[in-house]
């Protein structure tokens, strides 16, 4: 017999969904974070290529990411680690 006192929100499909949604929105952040530290850190913005490969980061990634660039002091260091770093 169907439990028909079950809300959309008790479903597992709504669950799974919720819980995608607030992983990107988590990726989301940390990406536009990442971003404005890395221009304010090397102080210039960022070739478009290079804010697309950023874009494609991981959420590990971006984590990582966010703790080398505190030693980053030019452009070429965060292509090196890029480098290294990426898929």
């Amino acid at each position: 017999m169907l439990d028909t006192n079950i809300t959309l929100q008790e479903t597992r499909v709504y669950q799974e969904i919720k819980a995608e949604g607030e992983q990107w929105g988590r990726e989301q952040e940390a990406t536009l974070l990442v971003l404005r530290q890395l221009t304010r850190r090397l102080r210039q913005e960022l070739p478009d290529e290079v804010r697309s490969q950023i874009t494609s980061l991981s959420l590990p990634q971006l984590e990582n990411l966010s703790e080398a660039l505190l030693d980053f002091n030019a452009l070429d260091d965060l292509l090196v680690w890029l480098q290294a770093n990426a898929i």
